[in-house]
């Protein structure tokens, strides 16, 4: 079993580790059954089998989540995709999920500081004309420390943390056999397909391991936002326009001759936090302006470019003067191609044209799978389609919506394809952060006149309404 998928030395002493955890947290059960047990019996490694009560007490999907703190940061990076799936998963597990942060002591400067040697072509302090050696913040992937280029400009130098490559892919071999052999021996674990998780988790992991992949995607986002203004929002938020001259949406930029795989330099944004609503009350911006400009800005990124931040939480997002609004962190991206977008268009139409077995069609379209009892799934979304297409004519609670809609999906053992459930992921929390801004915002007043243009070529507008 997973004693073929072990290559060295390193995957035998990770692999014990794991079932230590598992163990720890009473997990003793599924050790045995995906064969970490014999693995290690074959190894000459014996965990003594007594399954600790120390965490009976809590609820399984918080024993879950405080193992995947435990087994570290690929677990961690797991947990937050884990976050994604809402359409495989109840929102208690969903919550517990998204209680996975990015936090870990910071790596030791001596072993940064060689790596950035290495990268840089010469010792940070001469590439710089400051480099702070205490890290701003410190992830599981990487850490950031504040530095100024030789002209004065202020930057952060994202770092990635030194050995972490090799534990990752010893962690992702693991995670892949481990995969294949629960999908293949238990039905209940098969409908959450653990081998495409997987397989989805391990390109995503690699690719933000390479940060120089990282800034791509933020020089990509930032060519789809050039010359973007209140003239692109609806008529509602011209009261708060800003010069022409000025983005309304900022995101950093790269340099890049001393950006690599393993080293991402970029402007240090110096704003409000997004999370610091406090702040923001007290700088004078307009609360109500930032929700929908907010939302404005990724539902172009979703409808319009296809290419959208998949993690705009909070911690992601800061406030600056003139109520405008920059993007961090462009780790996790969405990719949504036209068909994707058509797709989103024609069954958001479905909902408020009251016609549900145009939804049914573009769910069944979306998993790829027939479904037992069709007639019953039409029933379903029937009356899913009645309940929101009243809700829309008062206030439209996307997340609600989405919530239900995902309930369906689940109770019919539908799942939807990754793309799709990091866009349900991005929608919710845009949502939540535009409600914490502005009690009363709507995410339909948003919503729709972004559909209304894409939807021009497809259809007539009064469709819409």
């Amino acid at each position: 079993m997973l004693w073929e998928a072990m290559s060295s030395v390193r995957d035998l002493g990770r692999l014990h580790d794991i079932a230590a955890i598992l163990v720890r947290y009473g997990f003793g059960d599924m050790v045995r059954r995906v064969g970490l047990a014999d693995a290690l019996e074959q190894a000459g490694r014996v965990l003594h089998w007594r399954d600790t009560l120390a965490y009976a007490h809590m609820p399984p999907p918080e024993r879950v989540r405080r193992a995947l703190e435990d087994l570290g940061p690929t677990f961690v990076k797991l947990g937050q995709v884990l976050a994604t799936r809402v359409d495989l998963f109840e929102p208690e597990w969903i919550a517990e999920f998204s209680k996975l942060r990015d936090h870990a002591p910071p790596s030791p400067w001596d072993a940064v500081h060689q790596q950035l040697i290495e990268d840089l072509g010469a010792s940070p302090e001469t590439v710089f004309a400051r480099f702070d050696p205490q890290p701003l913040a410190a992830a599981s992937i990487a850490q950031v420390y504040s530095a100024s280029l030789q002209d004065g400009t202020p930057v952060v130098v994202k770092v990635r943390r030194p050995g972490i490559r090799p534990v990752v892919e010893a962690d992702l071999r693991l995670l892949a056999r481990a995969s294949e052999i629960a999908e293949a021996q238990s039905p209940e674990l098969r409908a959450f397909r653990p081998h495409e998780v997987v397989r989805r988790f391990s390109l995503s992991l690699r690719r933000e391991l390479d940060l120089a992949e990282e800034c791509h995607n933020a020089e990509h986002i930032a060519e789809n936002f050039a010359g973007y203004t209140d003239d692109d929002t609806p008529a509602t938020m011209a009261a708060g326009s800003t010069p022409a001259a000025q983005s309304v949406i900022v995101i950093p930029r790269i340099y890049w001759p001393w950006t690599t795989e393993r080293v991402c330099v970029q402007d240090r944004i110096e704003g409000i936090p997004g999370s610091d609503l406090h702040a923001v009350e007290e700088a004078g911006l307009d609360r109500k302006l930032l929700a929908r400009r907010g939302a404005c800005a990724v539902l172009k990124m979703i409808v319009d470019d296809g290419l959208f931040h998949a993690d705009p939480h909070p911690g992601n997002v800061f406030y600056l003067p003139d109520n405008r609004i920059a993007f961090i962190d462009f780790g996790m991206v969405g990719h949504l191609t036209e068909e994707r977008r058509d797709q989103l268009l024609s069954l958001l139409l479905g909902v408020f044209k009251n016609q549900p077995r145009q939804v049914v069609d573009v769910l069944l379209d979306w998993t790829g799978e027939s479904v037992a009892d069709e007639a019953e799934l039409v029933q379903d979304v029937d009356a899913f389609v009645d309940r929101y297409r009243r809700a829309l004519l008062k206030q439209l609670h996307l997340a609600a919506m989405l919530s239900d809609l995902l309930a369906i999906l689940r109770q019919h053992h539908l799942t939807l394809p990754a793309d799709l459930a990091l866009l349900v992921k991005a929608f919710i929390s845009l949502e939540g952060m535009g409600r914490e801004l502005d009690p009363e915002f709507d995410m339909a007043q948003e919503l729709l006149p972004v559909l209304g243009k894409r939807s021009a070529k497809h259809v007539p507008p009064a469709d819409l309404t």
